[in-house]
C-alpha cells in the first residue's frame, strides 16, 4: 500500500483507475475540473488503457458513460453541481432504467459560489432520483468512496452519486492507495429492455427502483461511516453532522465533542433508525452540513415538528448562505471566537479585488468595439452575456453585458426580449459555450429569422477552466453556423485587435442596420494558452489528414 499527497478531485481520479475504470467522460467547471484532467494525465503517463474525452456538455458525457455502462464496463462522469441540472435528464431516467457496468457520477458542489451561478445541493437529485449517494470528509475518503461507489452501482444495478465540494475538492492530503482492479470485459446487458424506457418497461423498471430502497436503505443503516455515538447517562444535546462538514466541527470544538451524542453521515439515504437513536437519547439537536439544510429538512418536517428543539440553518444558528468555517461553528456553540483571527483595522487596509481578462485578452478589444457601437445607438442598449471569461464584461472597465445565467442563455434571452419589442436585441456567446449549449437557440433564431445580433467570441480554446480544447473553432464554428440555416452573407468574421478596429466597427454597424439575424465572429487565439492551442490545432490537422490519406487533403480542410 503506497501512500501519496492528493487534491480531493485527484483522490477520485485516482479511485477511479484504481476500481478498474474503462472510460471517463466529463464538461469543464470549477471545481471539478482536476478529475478528468488527473484521469487523463494519469492514462497518458502510465499507459493506462482508459477512454475518455472532455465531452460537449454535461448531458452528453453522462450519456456517453451510460453507454459504457450498457456494455458491462465501468464509468466516471465528472461535473460541477450546476452541470448535473443540464445533465438531469439522462441521469433521472439511468436511475430507473439502471446500471450494468458501474456508473459513478462525480458532482463537485461551490458552496459560497466562488466560480459559480448558484450553490445548488447535489443531495436533493440524488433523493430525487432515489439513487445512493456518498459524501466524503477528506481525500483518504474521495478515494475509499469512489472505488466503493463501483461497487455498490454493480450489487444494486444503479447509478451512484459522489458529492464534493469546494474546499475538499482543492484542498490536499496523504492518501492510502490500494491494488488496482481489472477492468470489467465488454458484454451488453442480457435484457435490453431495461435501457428501453417506453411506458410499459418504465413502468416494470420504476417498480423495481422503488422495491431497492429497502435494501439501499438498509445498506446505510449498516454502513460504518454512518457512524453513531451514544454517550450514556441523563439525555445530554446531540449532534448530526454530514460530509466535510466534520472537519469544521471537530477543529472548532475539540475535546467539547465528548459531551455531545454524535452521528457522523458520509452514506445517502439516510440511516433513518440511527437518527432515530440519536434524537430519542438527545436533549436537543444540532445540524451541522456543508451546503443546503438537506438534512435538518428532512428530520425536522420543515420546521413543524416540535418534538425536541432541532437546530441548524433553518433556524440561524449557523449560517444559510456560504462555506461553513470553524469560527462560525463556534459561535452557534456559544464558544470564543480566536482573537489572532481577528485583526483591527483590516477592513481598512485591504480592497477587494474583482477578478479582471488577461492583459491583452480578445475579448476586451471585442467588448470595447461592442460598447462603442451600443454609445452611438444611445442609452438603455442590453447585451444578453452567457458564461465564460467573457462574462468579466459584467465589470468595469468593460461593462459591456448586462446579464449571465447560466450556460448558453445569452442567446435564447436575446430572441425572448426580440419578440418583447426591444431592438437592437444583442448578445455575447464564447465558442466553447456556444457548442456546449448555444447550438438549439441559435437554430430557434435561424428558424425565426430573430432580429438579433449573435457575437461569438471565438478565442480558440475553453480557458476560465484551465485551457481544455474547443470542439469547433476558426471555420468550423462558420460552417456549424451557416449548417444551423444563418445566411453566410449575415456571418461576419472579424478580428478583434486594435488595428482593425475602424474594420470591426464598421462591420458591427452593417449588420445593426439590416433587420433579422446576424451573426459576428470575433476571432483572435487566447494569449493565455496559445501554445495550447497551436498543440490541439496540429493534433486536428493531423488526424484530418489520416482521415484523407493524405497530408494535402488534412492541409486543405484545415
Amino acid at each position: 500500500m503506497s501512500k501519496v499527497i492528493l487534491l480531493g478531485d485527484e483522490a477520485v481520479a485516482r479511485g477511479a483507475i484504481d476500481a478498474g475504470i474503462s472510460a471517463a467522460y466529463a464538461y469543464p467547471g470549477t471545481p471539478s475540473t482536476e478529475i478528468y484532467q488527473a484521469i487523463e494525465d494519469h492514462a497518458k503517463s502510465h499507459g493506462f488503457s482508459v477512454r475518455g474525452m472532455w465531452s460537449t456538455n454535461e448531458k452528453v458525457a453522462l450519456e456517453e458513460g451510460v453507454g459504457v455502462s450498457y456494455a458491462g464496463r465501468r464509468a466516471m462522469v465528472s461535473m460541477k453541481h450546476v452541470g448535473l441540472n443540464v445533465a438531469a435528464d439522462p441521469f433521472l431516467n439511468v436511475a430507473v432504467s439502471g446500471a450494468h457496468g458501474g456508473l459513478v457520477v462525480v458532482v463537485a458542489d461551490d458552496p459560497s459560489m466562488h466560480s459559480s451561478q448558484n450553490e445548488q445541493d447535489s443531495r436533493y437529485f440524488a433523493d430525487f432520483a432515489m439513487v445512493p449517494c456518498l459524501e466524503p470528509a477528506d481525500q483518504q475518503q474521495c478515494y475509499d468512496f469512489t472505488r466503493e461507489a463501483f461497487d455498490l452501482s454493480e450489487k444494486f444495478k444503479v447509478p451512484v452519486l459522489l458529492r464534493l465540494v469546494t474546499r475538499l475538492a482543492h484542498s490536499r492530503a496523504q492518501v492510502a492507495l490500494q491494488s488496482p482492479r481489472a477492468q470489467n470485459p465488454a458484454n451488453y446487458v442480457e435484457d435490453p429492455s431495461l435501457f428501453t424506457l417506453i411506458p410499459v418497461n418504465a413502468r416494470r423498471a420504476y417498480a423495481k427502483l422503488v422495491d431497492k430502497q429497502k435494501d439501499l436503505q438498509a445498506y446505510s443503516e449498516a454502513h460504518p461511516v454512518n457512524q453513531l455515538t451514544l454517550r450514556g447517562g441523563d439525555k445530554r444535546p446531540g449532534i448530526l453532522v454530514s460530509g466535510v462538514a466534520w472537519n469544521y466541527l471537530n477543529e472548532a470544538m475539540g475535546d467539547k465533542l465528548a459531551d455531545y451524542n454524535l452521528l457522523r453521515v458520509g452514506m445517502y439515504p439516510l440511516p433513518v433508525k440511527k437518527i432515530r437513536q440519536l434524537m430519542d437519547a438527545s436533549s436537543e439537536l444540532w445540524v451541522v452540513e456543508e451546503g443546503y439544510p438537506f438534512i435538518e429538512r428532512f428530520i425536522s418536517a420543515l420546521g413543524l415538528m416540535q418534538e425536541l428543539p432541532i437546530r441548524g440553518k433553518m433556524t440561524g444558528d449557523l449560517p444559510r448562505m456560504g462555506e461553513l468555517s470553524p469560527d462560525a461553528i463556534k459561535r452557534c456553540f456559544g464558544l470564543p471566537v480566536n482573537a489572532f483571527m481577528q485583526i483591527a483595522g483590516i477592513d481598512d487596509v485591504l480592497v477587494g479585488r474583482p477578478p479582471s481578462l488577461c492583459d491583452k485578452c480578445p475579448h476586451t478589444d471585442s467588448y470595447e468595439a461592442i460598447r462603442e457601437v451600443i454609445a452611438e445607438i444611445g442609452p438603455g442598449v442590453r447585451v444578453m452575456g452567457d458564461i465564460g471569461c467573457y462574462s468579466l464584461g459584467y465589470l468595469p472597465p468593460h461593462q459591456a453585458i448586462h446579464s449571465c445565467l447560466c450556460m448558453g442563455s445569452s442567446i435564447g434571452m436575446a430572441i425572448g426580449a426580440s419578440h418583447a419589442g426591444m431592438t437592437p436585441s444583442l448578445c455575447v456567446i464564447g465558442d466553447g459555450t456556444f457548442t456546449h449549449s448555444g447550438l438549439a437557440p441559435m437554430l430557434d433564431a435561424a428558424h425565426d429569422n430573430s432580429n438579433i445580433k449573435v457575437f461569438i467570441l471565438d478565442n480558440s480554446i475553453v480557458a476560465m477552466t484551465g485551457g481544455q480544447p474547443t470542439m469547433a473553432t476558426d471555420e468550423e464554428v462558420v460552417d456549424m453556423v451557416a449548417g444551423l440555416g444563418v445566411p453566410r452573407a449575415h456571418i461576419r468574421i472579424v478580428e478583434p485587435t486594435r488595428h482593425k478596429k475602424a474594420s470591426t466597427l464598421a462591420t458591427i454597424r452593417e449588420e445593426l442596420a439590416y433587420t433579422g439575424l446576424s451573426v459576428i465572429i470575433a476571432r483572435r487565439a487566447c494569449v493565455t494558452y496559445a501554445k495550447e492551442i497551436k498543440n490541439i490545432m496540429e493534433i486536428r490537422r493531423e488526424a484530418k489528414a489520416a482521415s484523407c490519406g493524405t497530408e494535402q487533403c488534412g492541409a486543405d480542410q484545415a
